[in-house]
């Protein structure tokens, strides 16, 4: 995502202010903290809105409303005309100290804002609460943040956009939906994930100009994957055997387009063999669609156990079903030992039955499959979205995708990482099993399950990306990916 500024690091809050702390205890005043945020915040101003003239900043009594005042001092200078809604709550602190400078330059204060006010404002300035609130703003808070809405595109959210949970990315109530945020000192992860890209617009970062040795000994949460993606050249030698063995598992009466889709991105994604085990009235269509798939009736769980012994991987689930032909691959797929891609109907019938799973598997749910294999409600999975991903991680000791916006991936040792790529587009059906194949087929060609989930997310979402810029989002297919996976994979494109 190219609006994305210096490092990939994203933490807690908690652990942001820490860092605020540590500069502070070093010697840098807080009130000066406040003023390289204020002018990083108004630097982002006049450079998204240029021909800006009248600025509204809405300030909350906290250090995020202390940004706010000597941003308005800041725009007061620049010859703007500048009004401040100061939410009703004493200003304490520094905060205070930047209230009284941004009033002694000259801005004008006012403790409420009418129809006009929002109207003729050609930039509105977020600065109500940053991560210093969890829970639904309330009162005079949630009205301002209400009426905001029909102003998305000229507001300027300052730290994190007041509603967004700084931690989870979830908004518990109404949130400011801004164009551009200004985030200060570290990332906070909650800008990455569930509904924190959509609310935060263009994000862009600013440390504020705090030395590097206070960040030594802080706790990454997460990591952002970014960059684009490559395998190295392959030897001039090589064979189909050294790039591994997909068996693809799924395709139910009526479902063969999911295991087709998969099986191809594991083509395209450049496993050496690919099978697919699927009821035998699919065979003759499959082959005759893709002949390069090596394609299988498996109406018993002794078929598939012969093949899996062949495979360097089984990718399970698409189109899969739950009925008695599923269910019965489904176990004789954990019966073989081989480590897997768990998806769609694989990881309902995991939430089904809670049988043990080979080692090395990767489950790859959306938010529905999650909250099923969890227990939970889908609102409590994107309430808290790292959690969610986490706790699966550790019930199943298995590498785990929670697909959706800033999809999230976790490691049994604690590791996470969010994409920040892909677009809305990639909602329409088959775009999970594209997803599967590809990482089966990068764990085939021996990567490890992390960095193959890693690697595949990311490559998946980039392709999406390329495939929309070309010819939009709405209508984008899952096979609209595979020219931009193969160009991803060999560093030709920008997949």
């Amino acid at each position: 995502m190219d609006d994305l500024q210096l490092n990939t690091a994203l933490y807690r809050a908690e652990d942001v202010r820490v860092f605020d702390q540590a500069a502070i205890a070093a010697g840098i005043p807080g009130i000066e903290l406040m003023g390289r945020a204020a002018c990083a915040g108004f630097a982002a101003l006049r450079r998204c809105w240029p021909e800006a003239r009248r600025v509204l900043v809405l300030a909350g009594p906290g250090n995020n409303g202390g940004d706010g005042w000597l941003l308005a001092r800041e725009a007061k200078r620049f010859g703007l005309d500048v009004h401040v809604a100061e939410l009703g709550g004493q200003a304490r602190g520094d905060a205070a100290q930047a209230r009284h400078l941004a009033c002694a330059a000259g801005v004008t204060v006012s403790t409420e804002v009418d129809e006009a006010d929002w109207a003729s404002a050609q930039v509105i300035v977020d600065a109500l609460f940053g991560t210093g609130l969890r829970r639904a703003p309330q009162g005079q808070a949630a009205a301002w943040i209400a009426s905001l809405q029909g102003h998305a595109g000229k507001v300027l959210a300052l730290d994190v956009p007041s509603g967004l949970d700084a931690d989870s990315g979830a908004a518990p109530g109404p949130a400011v939906h801004a164009a551009h945020t200004v985030s200060f000192v570290a990332w906070k992860r909650g800008l990455f994930s569930g509904q924190g890209p959509e609310l935060r617009g263009v994000a862009e970062l600013h440390d504020l100009g705090i030395p590097a040795r206070h960040f030594r000994h802080g706790v990454v949460s997460a990591r952002l994957l970014t960059g684009l993606v490559s395998l190295p050249p392959r030897a001039r030698d090589a064979h189909k055997g050294h790039f591994g063995h997909v068996l693809v598992v799924g395709g139910e009466l009526g479902f063969a387009g999911a295991a087709r889709l998969c099986g191809e991105a594991a083509l395209r994604a450049g496993a050496g063999r690919v099978s697919v085990a699927t009821r035998k009235a699919h065979v003759a269509a499959l082959v005759t669609a893709r002949p390069e798939l090596m394609v299988h009736a498996a109406e018993d769980q002794e078929a598939l156990l012969r093949l899996s012994q062949r495979a360097t991987i089984l990718a399970v689930g698409p189109g899969l079903g739950q009925g008695q032909w599923g269910t019965m691959q489904w176990r004789a797929a954990l019966t073989a030992g081989v480590p897997m891609v768990l998806d769609a109907d694989g990881l309902n019938l995991l939430a089904s039955t809670q049988l043990p799973i080979p080692p090395s598997t990767i489950l790859t749910p959306h938010p529905g499959e999650a909250a099923r294999l969890l227990g939970i409600s889908i609102a409590a999975v994107q309430g808290d979205r790292f959690a969610a991903v986490q706790a699966l991680a550790e019930r199943y000791q298995a590498v785990v995708v929670l697909k959706g916006a800033g999809t999230l991936l976790a490691h049994t040792d604690g590791r996470m990482a969010v994409c920040v790529a892909g677009n809305p587009g990639m909602a329409s059906g088959g775009m999970g099993d594209v997803l599967t194949g590809l990482i089966a087929a990068l764990r085939a060609q021996r990567l490890t399950a992390w960095d193959a989930a890693c690697l595949g997310v990311n490559l998946h979402a980039r392709a999406a990306d390329a495939a929309a810029r070309q010819g939009g989002e709405r209508g984008l297919l899952g096979s609209d990916l595979f020219p931009w996976i193969r160009q991803g994979l060999n560093g030709t494109g920008h997949g």
